[in-house]
């Protein structure tokens, strides 16, 4: 450390292990040495876990995810067009992740029909959270990298692009997040609400929708943890400018009939053309509902666009763009397992972590960052919660192209089903809440 430095790590981190509060000039500073190497890691690794057993104030979160952004580079949008010459708006929307989450993939699309631009930056899945860009992969062709300039055209052109997040965008971000990970800190509502709000404002959509999941297979196990990470990012984006509404979804129950890669493309795909399960309809309706109300447009109806092929054709264009093929077969994994139902009853429990770690552990998921994923791998359901099944009935096909890999996934799947008498009901309830 230099003497020109106006403040010291050890410093930052005694005034929130005190419980402390961290003044503007001490955030930016505290970013900013960071990224440039000045706080060691260690020293940052304190200064996590003082923050996620002490927590923050929303002035000190909200500028804590300003000089986040700062480090980095912002997007401008402000030169997209409409037909008639105006601007056209953005909207965005982001997942906390869970099982069977193909939502982005018909919504973006679904969107872009009302000619508002949706520039939606997305990423890899780790552990049992699958990844939107790992399911794009699967089409052959299809590529996730794109320059700003080509995000730039292919919005003004075709209204949505999914694709990776430049190393520019808020990289302080990337560097913390790694760190957490492997310190014990990923938990932090601080933490986790300035990370992602820092991409999404640094992106520069004009209004922005978050989908927070709660349950067995999303971040946020509980619905008291989940509404404050919601209450706490839809603060962060009015702070910031951003039109935000948060959605507090259920996650105890996988979304749709299908958690992998290629067979979420496919389902996905169903959805566009009108079909797919009441869910992944249901939800993405919502969503393109709240997305369109943030840019302005309250008379549009999304259900119609999907099921009269205009969401399908924007679909098709956008992944021409990024030099997909639509119409191109999906990979299918070489080797299939089929689990059958134990009793007759009622599916009342299909736990959604039990179905993500065996896909995950089928090839669909990744340990680590590095690690390759298998486009084919993963879990088909034959019924959802609500269902009526028989003893031997097919309950899920699991799929790899690794046969060693289907013991440890039926493992994960031993407790995963509940089956109740006949009338009986399941008590999830899909969209739990509305935040803004």
């Amino acid at each position: 450390m230099t003497n020109t430095e106006a403040f010291d790590a050890v410093q930052i981190i005694s005034i929130k292990r005190d419980k402390g509060t961290l003044t503007p000039e001490q955030i930016d500073w505290t970013i900013d040495a960071y990224t440039r190497g000045v706080i060691a890691e260690e020293q940052m690794a304190a200064l996590n876990m003082a923050i996620l057993l002490n927590g923050m104030d929303r002035a000190e979160i909200s500028r804590w995810t300003s000089a986040m952004i700062a480090s980095g580079e912002r997007m401008d949008f402000s030169s997209l067009t409409k037909p008639d010459g105006g601007r056209k708006a953005t909207s965005d929307k982001h997942s906390t992740g869970g099982v069977g989450d193909k939502i982005t993939l018909p919504l973006a699309p679904l969107v872009a029909v009302f000619g508002v631009a949706v520039p939606q930056l997305s990423g890899r899945g780790l552990g049992h959270t699958g990844g939107t860009l790992d399911k794009l992969e699967a089409i052959p062709g299809w590529r996730a990298n794109l320059s700003n300039d080509e995000i730039m055209a292919q919005l003004q052109d075709v209204g949505a692009v999914i694709c990776a997040a430049g190393s520019g965008l808020a990289p302080a971000d990337k560097k913390l997040y790694a760190l957490r990970d492997v310190t014990g800190t990923v938990e932090a509502i601080p933490l986790i609400a300035s990370s992602i709000m820092s991409k999404k404002i640094a992106e520069g959509t004009g209004s922005l929708v978050l989908d927070v999941k709660v349950g067995s297979g999303a971040f946020m196990k509980d619905e008291a943890s989940a509404r404050e990470l919601a209450e706490t990012m839809v603060a962060l984006g009015k702070d910031a400018g951003v039109h935000t509404v948060a959605l507090m979804t259920d996650m105890s129950t996988p979304l749709g009939l299908t958690a992998g890669n290629a067979i979420e493309v496919e389902e996905s795909v169903e959805v566009l053309a009108g079909g797919g399960p009441e869910d992944v309809v249901e939800l993405t309706v919502r969503l393109a509902e709240e997305m369109l109300a943030g840019a302005g447009i309250h008379d549009a109806d999304p259900a119609a666009a999907l099921k009269d092929g205009r969401a399908m054709d924007v679909w098709n264009r956008m992944i021409e763009a990024q030099g997909g093929d639509p119409r191109a077969a999906l990979p299918v994994a070489k080797e299939s397992e089929v689990v059958y139902a134990p009793a007759d009853g009622v599916l009342v429990e299909l736990d959604a972590l039990s179905v993500g770690v065996a896909a995950w552990r089928l090839g669909a998921g990744r340990a680590r960052k590095e690690d390759q994923v298998q486009a084919g791998a993963g879990v088909r359901m034959h019924a959802k919660p609500g269902a009526l099944v028989r003893a031997g009935e097919p309950l899920m096909t699991l799929r790899t192209d690794t046969p060693g890999k289907f013991e440890r996934a039926k493992e994960a799947l031993q407790d995963a089903v509940v089956i109740a008498p006949e009338g009986s009901r399941p008590a999830h309830q899909l969209i739990i809440d509305r935040i803004a």
